[in-house]
């Protein structure tokens, strides 16, 4: 499209793991909640294979399944929580989750000490380096993939994201192809795509920080918003201006952006995706109910391991209480 810049990962010098992963050991750090402005307290901890993705409120006492069944607010983060009490809660995990989905994660306990993640400085690169940190412990478990059989699509006015079946030529995992468009001259109109896979994500996404518009500040402050916001963890734009001193860490941070959020949002499925992602304009809400669209029928989807999906499907029988050890006990009885 005119006046969009483009960009496409080039091949992976790694390939989408296979098998499930873990931390070595744990691993912790303390920053400033980007919304509620207060301090948090972080520790990843290893998990057996099955266990999946957990946050544990540690003041609370309490898990909370890292699941799009789960996510209770998309105002501007994606925020988890129980249903029924609203004050079991994390927000703004969609970073963290997309570090997990970039580097292959599976299985990991993420231990809070409150109701939203640390935001660092505002990209998925603090959290890489915490993994990186911890090291990466492999198991000889398959990994089971959620593949796409149907094209499942929602939208909201010119906003719409859908995940279609995956193309045959480009190997397992995710493809995701992402525009957004924003009146501000600094942004403008950027689209960019890649096939995600641990060196990509960390080649092209990981370090694209967050942003909002300098005259939308004091109305999200007022809604109790951004509250620990600055410019040590967000990307400011006025009109045609950066009010970061540095500036951009690339040209097009916004969609690179969008796109490791976009990626955060759908690690919430439960298990990783053999897919194709095409979105405009999307985010958090938009994100959710793209997975609640997909799971809503059976034959949209099927579980298979890396041997399995290059064979024709069908469906499996879908295990009632949503689980990644259920699914895979679910894809290894199919």
């Amino acid at each position: 499209m005119d006046g969009m810049t483009h960009h496409l990962a080039g091949p992976s010098l790694q390939a989408v793991p296979t098998t499930h992963r873990t931390l070595k050991t744990a691993i912790s750090c303390v920053g400033v909640g980007l919304h509620s402005g207060n301090r948090a307290n972080l520790t990843l901890r290893p998990a057996h294979p099955g266990t999946g993705i957990v946050f544990r409120r540690t003041d609370l006492g309490l898990d909370i399944p890292a699941r799009f069944d789960h996510v209770i607010d998309t105002r501007l983060c994606t925020v988890i929580g129980l249903p029924g009490r609203p004050q079991v809660r994390v927000g703004t995990v969609e970073h963290l989750m997309a570090a997990f989905a970039g580097a292959g994660i599976t299985d990991v306990r993420v231990e809070i000490d409150g109701a939203e993640l640390p935001i660092l400085d505002g990209s998925a690169d603090g959290f890489c380096f915490l993994i990186d940190c911890a090291g990466i412990a492999e198991y000889a478990a398959p990994v089971h993939f959620i593949e796409v059989l149907r094209t499942v699509r929602v939208a909201h006015g010119d906003a719409f994201a859908e995940l279609r079946p995956a193309n045959p030529s480009a190997g397992l995992g995710l493809e995701a192809a992402v525009s957004i468009a924003f009146d501000a001259a600094a942004i403008g109109r950027q689209a960019m795509s890649l096939r995600l896979t641990p060196s990509s994500f960390r080649a092209d996404v990981a370090r694209a920080r967050t942003f909002t518009l300098m005259s939308e500040i004091a109305a999200l402050r007022a809604n109790g918003l951004a509250l620990g916001g600055s410019l040590d963890n967000a990307v400011v734009v006025e009109g045609a201006k950066i009010l970061n001193p540095a500036g951009l860490r690339m040209a097009d941070e916004f969609v690179r952006h969008k796109m490791l959020d976009a990626i955060g949002d759908l690690a919430l499925s439960g298990a990783p995706m053999h897919a194709r992602l095409i979105a405009h304009r999307t985010g958090h809400a938009l994100n959710n109910r793209l997975l609640r669209a997909l799971f809503a029928e059976d034959t949209n989807w099927r579980l298979a391991d890396a041997t399995a999906l290059s064979q024709p499907g069908g469906t499996i029988s879908h295990p009632a209480a949503w689980q990644p050890q259920h699914l895979a006990a679910a894809a290894r009885q199919a």
